[in-house]
């Protein structure tokens, strides 16, 4: 009864199709599947994720899911998704490409579209030998989501210990971020820069200048960017319950109820279109919006055939009114073939590149968001070094720049210039470094410092080993710090867990603007303490930290409590009879694997600025 009321024909008839079996004859029986994909989907987003909005709504709960199905879920991923409070992706450590580009670039759309401020994912699961990722090995994944438009960080995988053996219960999947992990305590490091990066990421709205119509078939678990997005643009997934009832032009541009705005709808490269849907299209033409893509020539459905194909093809007659010319117009607005080039057609228009890089080694992604008073990019550095480039920015009205690190809070000015339209600004990226550029008024004044001294630590350094799963604690001398797996003393190779360092450094003049603290490289989280008092954390490139205000004249003391991953110590104890092994776990490596570095690399050195 449902599906004849939407589609107005009994499908009693064509249940030998499920079967195999062609009736009528092959057109009208795959019309009919369409029919019947498209009313599951329609089901599953309306009946199934809606309904159970509606009840939980209805006593004080609210839903989430994570929007994508691409192992044959019979759902179309923006429809479903939308019609949840919640809506995520996910990504896995290490595990560059992994469908990222719809596991995250699909709930980022949705959550674009339909106006969901938060968009999460589930956050560095991992499906190779645990206990051996720290927070600087899940920073370059996680910066790549930030980049396609999550913005609400969940931690994959908290498993609750019901006993102190550690490490204790773990799965083939996820980083362990429970209390029996040996960084838990030095989680934080890593949270604060999350909980900035989700902060900033939340506020205003995301720019895009391309809006990719998925079409109508169903199931449709991925958008489809064709033509390709040109370098230096952003772009969304749209859908037709979109375009359809949250839509409309102004000025030029596609304007949702969720405040998203773009410049060019582009349509599937596909010949089938429903005529209510075309007729949507049309409307939005009219008033003025720019579209590239190719004429339908036929509906998908069997609903009203074949009268539905003469209304396609006399509506898109009227819209590709001009086949020779470059585009045809239609109202206000334009219609272009698929086959041109979307970089060129956005300049024609005067929509000039967001965001380029001028180093053409540099792997940098960007996300824009425009705020009322500013304009807000987030860069990640995805290649595997350090480099430097200038940034080429779209000139929104602002001629001030900053930088703000989300790993340490510092916010400091950046020389801004302005050429032919376009902001320039040039920054220097970490390898797995990231930043947020804001443009705004009033930004501060740029801060130009010249290293006069660096000057390497060269007194000696007590090193104390926590005692961690049935071996004793132990402290040693060394006169520099090194890589822990390198020892020739087995209770330092095999070891995991906190070691705290402590010497002493000379400074003669603290007048310095910047004294700091570098420590080369730290594997894979330390805390410092300058006279006794706590003065941060590192975690990840370029390993220093701002010391100036702890600092005196004279003598001062240095603590550095550092802490590896489990790894080494399970590789230790793997060479061990069980019953002398004083850790477990569900998960080991086995006695052959690779120690992996730990401890302090140095040099640490004290380094001024003024």
């Amino acid at each position: 009864e449902e599906f004849e009321q939407v589609y107005g024909y009994d499908m009693l008839r064509f249940l030998p199709v499920f079967e195999g079996y062609i009736v009528d004859s092959e057109e009208e029986s795959e019309r009919f599947l369409w029919d019947m994909r498209r009313l599951v989907a329609d089901k599953v987003a309306y009946d199934y994720v809606g309904g159970l909005k509606e009840v939980s709504n209805e006593h004080g709960l609210q839903t989430w899911l994570e929007n994508y199905g691409h192992w044959g879920f019979p759902g179309e991923f923006l429809l479903y998704g939308g019609q949840s409070d919640g809506v995520a992706g996910e990504f896995w450590a290490g595990e560059e490409g992994r469908l990222e580009g719809t596991e995250l670039k699909d709930a980022a759309s949705c959550g674009h579209i339909y106006g969901k401020k938060q968009i999460w994912a589930e956050s560095s699961t991992s499906g190779d030998m645990p206990f051996q990722r720290g927070p600087d090995m899940l920073k370059k994944r996680v910066d790549r989501s930030f980049a396609l438009g999550i913005n609400n960080t969940l931690l994959h995988v908290y498993i609750t210990q019901p006993n102190d053996v550690v490490p204790g219960i773990n799965a083939w999947f996820g980083t362990e971020f429970n209390r029996s992990n040996t960084w838990f305590s030095s989680l934080n490091l890593y949270t604060d820069y999350l909980r900035r990066c989700n902060y900033v990421l939340q506020q205003g709205r995301y720019v895009a200048d391309l809006a990719y119509f998925i079409g109508e078939d169903a199931p449709k678990m991925a958008g489809d960017c064709t033509p390709e997005l040109p370098e230096g643009y952003s772009h969304d997934f749209i859908n037709a319950e979109v375009l359809r009832d949250r839509a409309h032009v102004e000025n030029g541009e596609l304007v949702l109820d969720s405040g998203m705005r773009y410049r060019v709808l582009v349509l599937p490269a596909q010949k089938t279109m429903r005529p209510e849907m075309l007729e949507v299209i049309a409307g939005l033409v009219e008033d003025g919006l720019t579209v590239v893509g190719p004429a339908p020539e036929k509906s998908p459905s069997l609903k009203n055939w074949p009268k539905a194909d003469n209304t396609v093809r006399e509506l898109a007659a009227k819209l590709w009114n001009s086949p020779q010319a470059p585009y045809s117009a239609f109202g206000k607005g334009k219609v272009y073939e698929n086959d041109i080039d979307l970089g060129k057609l956005l300049k024609g228009m005067g929509i000039k590149p967001d965001c380029m890089v001028s180093n053409e080694n540099a792997v940098i992604d960007f996300l824009h968001r425009t705020l009322s008073d500013a304009e807000v990019y987030f860069l990640t550095n995805q290649g595997e070094e350090a480099v430097s480039t200038e940034l080429s920015i779209r000139d929104s009205g602002y001629s001030e720049a900053e930088l703000w690190d989300a790993v340490t809070g510092y916010v400091r000015g950046l020389s801004c210039t302005k050429e032919e339209g376009r902001l320039k600004v040039s920054i220097d990226f970490e390898k797995n470094g990231s930043a947020f550029v804001v443009f705004r008024k009033d930004a501060k004044a740029d801060i130009a410092t010249s290293t006069s001294e660096s000057s390497e630590i060269t007194s000696p350094w007590k090193v104390t080993f926590d005692a961690v799963a049935g071996n004793e604690g132990f402290s040693v001398t060394l006169d520099k710090p090194g890589d822990w797996a390198e020892s020739t003393d087995e209770r330092i190779r095999y070891f995991s867990g906190t070691a705290h360092y402590t010497t002493t450094f000379f400074l003669d003049d603290t007048s310095a603007k910047l004294v700091e603290l570098s420590l080369g490289k730290v594997m894979v989280a330390g805390k410092i303490k300058v006279n006794g008092q706590y003065a941060g954390g590192v975690w990840t490139a370029p390993y220093k930290l701002d010391i100036t205000e702890f600092v005196h004249e004279g003598e001062n003391t240095l603590q550095i409590d550092v802490t590896n991953n489990w790894i080494n110590r399970l590789i230790g104890d793997s060479r061990l009879p069980e019953s002398e092994r004083g850790t477990w776990t569900y998960r080991n490596p086995s006695s052959s694997a690779s120690l992996q570095q730990s401890g302090i690399t140095g040099p640490v050195c004290v380094v001024i600025s003024e």
